[in-house]
């Protein structure tokens, strides 16, 4: 299937939200602000949160289109300050690694479109946004799934393998399976 990477931004909202909106506001209505400062705050308030960020160029995501211009999958970065939230926070800050300039966070494909290239294409696309933006340390946590089912709820952060298939390393590992994975992205 062919897909078209876009930036989240005020022209691609609507196709956003309309992802959504298909998809139960996702996470049970996270909206994707759950590594925002505002990640805390809980309610139907989630929207306007997302909306307000991506309408002031608070919040970047790379949205990933299909044919028809449909959304069906995202990958959501920034930089620290953007997205302060971070999984396994004790373990991460005991022995935190350099500050990177960009954090990948977290990535959804809608349930239908899963297995088609769709995670593949939004980090794809995220990295070429941030490789346009001046590029930098890029960071992310993710799971490690070789040799095991994972639970699709553990995979929001996409799993190691596919941000090592990206030039990515493994740093540290945070939990059983959770590792930090970093490359520098030359500015594009």
């Amino acid at each position: 299937m062919s897909y078209t990477v876009r930036p989240l931004d005020a022209a691609t909202w609507a196709a956003f939200a309309e992802l959504l909106e298909r998809n139960n506001g996702i996470f049970g209505g996270c909206w994707c602000v759950g590594f925002h400062p505002e990640g805390n705050q809980r309610g139907p308030g989630r929207r306007a949160i997302k909306e307000d960020r991506v309408r002031t160029d608070r919040a970047h995501a790379a949205l990933v289109l299909d044919e028809h211009g449909t959304a069906q999958g995202w990958c959501q970065y920034g930089s620290p300050d953007e997205l302060p939230g971070i999984k396994h926070r004790r373990a991460y800050h005991k022995d935190a690694p350099p500050r990177p300039d960009w954090r990948i966070t977290c990535f959804y494909v809608d349930k239908r479109h899963r297995g088609q290239g769709v995670a593949r294409a939004a980090l794809e696309g995220a990295l070429d946004q941030i490789a346009q933006a001046g590029g930098g340390l890029v960071e992310a946590i993710s799971e490690a799934t070789a040799d095991r089912e994972a639970p699709a709820r553990f995979l929001f952060s996409a799993t190691v393998e596919l941000f090592e298939q990206y030039g990515f390393t493994r740093g540290r590992q945070l939990g059983k399976h959770a590792w930090i994975v970093s490359r520098v992205i030359d500015p594009g």
